[in-house]
């Protein structure tokens, strides 16, 4: 919760250290950096790293519709890394998500999104997750075409039983 607390505390920061300039719904594609603190029971020992792509294209002049894919490993920290390895087991399992939905631009740079998707597993008999994530972010003009892009999102992976993270994401993104 407090890892939560902070990057909101950091969004709002940087959209007090912002321009005034309006980002609002444009076509661009982006890349990023993703990072996942698991929530509930599958909390312990264990962070999610990775990378994303994400397109938006504008239906209306503050909403976009958005769809991404990328790759999220979910590695084991700490003690429990330590006696999976000792028994000779993996310590890291891979994800790739591929999700759709929309992003709607308010105040300026800051936007809320939500996502449906699916989430496959890249181990045999892993099999693919329902996924949904809402989030809240910011985005903020680096120069004429390029923007740099925080996102704070809730995300979980349904499939006989459910999964959840907060997810953070930073970006760089490209007009088109």
């Amino acid at each position: 919760m407090k890892k939560l607390l902070l990057s909101l505390a950091l969004v709002a920061g940087l959209g007090l250290a912002a321009n005034a300039q309006t980002e609002g719904a444009v076509r661009k594609l982006s890349i990023g950096a993703e990072f996942g603190f698991p929530t509930g029971d599958n909390s312990k020992d264990n962070m999610i790293v990775g990378g994303s792509l994400q397109y938006e294209h504008p239906v209306a002049s503050s909403f976009n519709i958005t769809g991404s894919a990328g790759y999220l490993s979910n590695m084991l920290t700490g003690d429990t890394k330590d006696a999976v390895k000792a028994l000779g087991g993996k310590t890291s399992v891979g994800y790739i998500p591929l999700k759709a939905g929309g992003k709607y631009y308010f105040g300026g740079n800051f936007y809320g999104a939500a996502e449906l998707g699916a989430a496959i597993g890249t181990e045999e008999g892993m099999g693919t997750a329902f996924a949904y994530a809402p989030s809240l972010g910011a985005s903020f003009s680096l120069a004429d075409k390029s923007s740099l892009d925080f996102g704070v999102r809730y995300e979980t992976w349904s499939k006989d039983g459910s999964a959840s993270f907060v997810g953070l994401r930073l970006a760089y993104a490209f007009g088109l």
